[in-house]
This record gives structure tokens, sequence and C-alpha cells, in this order.
């Protein structure tokens, strides 16, 4: 079978490629190993949401007083919250299977191995084998749990994210190893369930990308809900051979021994580039990843590759970007290279973790002169009325011209709220034109018009 393209995977980078291909005109098979929506729709970014869903309402129930409501004895049934997840992810697996149909394209169920010749073999589960080609090949085949030598996974006692999605019984205690996003996510859902939790983080702060009043804040917020935290700390070995892990912990006050029913490995992911056949096609990796120009190209004509097995931010929003700019390119369209510097982060623990662009930092150290406004949802009237008061919403402007350098929130619902500053960037709006751009009252994103006001000293709630 000879196609004009086949994408290798069908994450929100594989399926959403495939799917502006058909658009495109472009006759197009998707190859797929395990299920349609590849990790992130199946095991990540949907289903831990449909977790963290019920720890909010579970944690509404028991903070249900503080609104003027009693609630007797709440309690959380685990299994039906994880039965819950499945479904949900279940579901838009189902949906991405309509969407395939719809437009029209050939789902091949199987393990894709590219070959030269741009052809592709896919062996079915079966062990059976089978050849098609195209004249052009995607590999999206995504990332995995990232794996260390003192952390061997064995998906009982040490385990990875796809084993926190569907534990068998509630721990009563969990060691956390990592606290990227999907660190403190679980940290955050496992502590509202009940469980004690102590998360380690290897670098001064927790979410080391974020900036620096934004970890701090967020350290803040888990101490107070129960969360340990313990930063410049190194998880040197775990024993499992007993009831629970023995966690060797090496701090700046020594070493200490940390005790755990569970130890979650969240120390970040690594790319799925092994035994595809990029080596018998002659494509060039560096450090794990395949090298790609701005259209993500490799330097094999006619084999491109998006998303985690590329260098970019393994995010699934930059995936779908990425596949859509590839494939418009493919089809002779010119679409503008992706702008890696206005790309959005988003971490769903609670509070909410929200950014894009430069850090304080950052700004400094680029040669920036900039203004800072800041605006705590503590003087927000809709944060007070929610009952959200933690967090804040951070801006850093050129002090020059007034260009948003960067945008920093943390606060119940500031994922939602990115996308202002991420338009607002992509548009170069200046500072005080978002000064004097009104926002509805009362809403969380007021708290964006105030932190402006706040850099140009015109802040008027503070």
């Amino acid at each position: 079978m000879n196609y004009d393209l086949i994408v290798v995977g069908s994450g929100p980078g594989g399926y959403v490629t495939a799917i502006r291909a058909s658009q495109l005109g472009l006759k197009t098979a998707v190859i797929e190993k395990e299920s349609l929506g590849g990790i992130c729709l199946n095991w990540g970014c949907i289903p831990t949401k449909a977790l963290l869903k019920s720890a909010n309402v579970f944690d509404y129930i028991n903070h249900a007083s503080d609104y003027g409501i009693q609630v007797k004895e709440a309690s959380a049934d685990f299994n039906a919250v994880v039965k819950r997840s499945r479904e949900v992810a279940n579901g838009m697996s189902g949906g991405v299977q309509f969407l395939m149909k719809k437009n029209k394209i050939d789902v091949i169920m199987g393990t894709g191995k590219i070959k030269p010749g741009k052809k592709v073999d896919v062996t079915d589960e079966k062990g059976k084998v089978s050849e098609i080609s195209a004249t052009n090949i995607i590999v999206a085949t995504g990332a995995r749990s990232r794996q260390l030598p003192n952390l061997p996974q064995d998906g009982k006692k040490i385990i990875g994210y796809r084993d926190a999605l569907v534990l068998p019984k509630l721990p009563k205690s969990m060691l956390v190893v990592g606290s990227g996003a999907i660190g403190v996510e679980f940290a955050y859902f496992y502590n509202a369930m009940g469980v004690e939790v102590t998360v380690v983080e290897y670098l001064p702060n927790i979410v080391p990308v974020e900036d620096k009043d934004v970890s701090k804040q967020l350290e803040r917020s888990f101490k107070k809900q129960g969360i340990k935290v313990l930063t410049n700390a190194s998880v040197e070995s775990v024993d499992t051979t007993g009831k629970t892990c023995k966690a060797q912990v090496k701090t700046k006050k020594g070493d200490e021994i940390i005790e755990a029913e569970i130890v979650l490995s969240a120390v970040g992911i690594e790319a799925n580039i092994e035994n595809i056949g990029l080596e018998d096609v002659g494509i060039v990796t560096d450090k794990g990843k395949i090298l790609v120009n701005d259209f993500y190209q490799t330097n094999m004509p006619g084999y491109y590759a998006i998303g985690d097995v590329t260098p970019g931010p393994a995010l699934a929003h930059v995936a779908s970007a990425e596949g859509i700019i590839c494939v418009e390119k493919i089809a002779g369209h010119a679409p503008a290279a992706l702008d890696y510097g206005n790309i959005p982060g988003c971490t769903y623990c609670s509070p909410e973790v929200a950014s894009v662009g430069m850090t304080e930092n950052a700004a400094k150290e680029a040669g920036y002169e900039i203004k800072i406004g800041k605006f705590p949802f503590s003087a927000s009237g809709k944060a007070s009325a929610a009952g959200h008061k933690d967090g804040f919403v951070k801006l850093i402007f050129d002090a020059k011209y007034g260009e948003l350098l960067g945008g920093h929130m943390i606060g119940a619902n500031v994922t939602e709220m990115i996308a202002e500053i991420v338009a607002v960037r992509k548009l170069e709006t200046t500072g005080m034109e978002l000064v004097k751009t009104v926002h509805p009252h009362p809403t969380m994103s007021e708290a964006i018009m105030e932190a402006a006001a706040a850099a140009y000293d015109e802040v008027i709630h503070m």
C-alpha cells in the first residue's frame, strides 16, 4: 500500500498531524502499537486530569464547612476514582477513532519500523509483518518514563507514572522522586486521597523550570496541605526487600532514611527512538533525540520527526503544533516556524501553575532592564468568593519598549488564564495596552490586568 504520508505513532502529535494532512488532501495512514491517542490521551494528560478532578471534588467536600455546608463522613472510593479515570481516557480514545474515520485516515495497528526507500514494516500482535510505503514518513513515537539505575521500576514498589494511574489499592505512604509536572500532580492527588506524601527534588526549588517566586509559593502551599518537601536532596538507593521501601536520601543536613509503601519515580521522560529503524535509514540523533530543522525534516529527505522524539519541549500542544507545521510544509504551504519562546506550560496540581516566556532570572541574564508587576489572589474579589486565595500573577516587561517578556501564575484555574498571555505576546501587545484592556469583574483574570498595572505603578486594588 502506498500513501502520501505515514505517521508512526498516534499521540497528540501523530493523530493531529494525520488529520491536518488529510484536510490538505494527502492520503494518510497512522501506525499505532497500543491505543489511539498515545500516552497523553491514554496514560498521561487526560487520565491524570480525571484523577485530579476527583481529588478536587474530595478536597471541596472535606472543606465544605468553609462554605457553610455540612457534609458527614465523606470518603473516597479509590478504585472508583481510578475506574472513572480509565473510562474518561477510553472515551477520548474512542473519539480519536471517530476522527480517523471521519477524515478517511487508515489506522494500522502494530509496531512500526521505518526502512530505507520510504517504507515502513508493521508487525501486528500475532507477529505478522506487512510493508507499506509513502512519499513522506513522520516519526511521532513519543516518550516513556525515564529509568534511573538507582531507581529500577518494578511496577509494584518502585513505580512510574503509568503504574501510578492504576494502583490496585491506595497506599498509606508515598515517596515522590522529582518535582516536575508529573511529580507534583501525583503528589497533590495522593495527598488529597489521604496518603502521606514526601517529595524529593534534586534542585533547590520544586517545579524547577518555573519562576522562583512560583516555586516558593507552591512549596508553601504543599506544606500547608501536609506534603513534606525536600529540596537539594537526592535518592541514592531504595531497599525494597521488606514490606515497605526504605530510601536512602542525601540532604543538606546529611543522609536520612525515608520509609514509604510506594516510591514513584517522576524524574522525567526519555524518547522512544530505539528499534524503530533510525539507524537503518541513517537518521541522525543526538543525546537521545532526533535532529530536525525548523520544519521537522531529518537529515534524510522524506523522513520527518515531531514531538517528544525531537529536542523541543515535551508537551502535547507542542507536538500538535509541530505536526501541523510539518504537514503544511510538506503540502507546499508556507507556515511560519514555531516560536518556542512563546510556548505555555501548565501543571495541574492545586494550586495550579501556568507560565510562558522568560522567568525573572532569565530576563535579567538576557540583559533586559525590566519592570515587574505582581498581583496576589488574596486581593482578588473572585478568588476570595471562591475560597482560593493562594497564589498570584507575575508579569515581566521590558522597561524600554513595554514588551511582555514573561507571565507566571499560580492559583486556581490559572491553566485556563495563561492563553491570554500567550496571545498578548504573539500580538506584541505592550504593557500599557494590557493595563488599558478592560477585564470582566469579578473574575480571576482581572489579576492579569492588575499585575500589568502594578508594573506601571497604576494598580488599584492593592
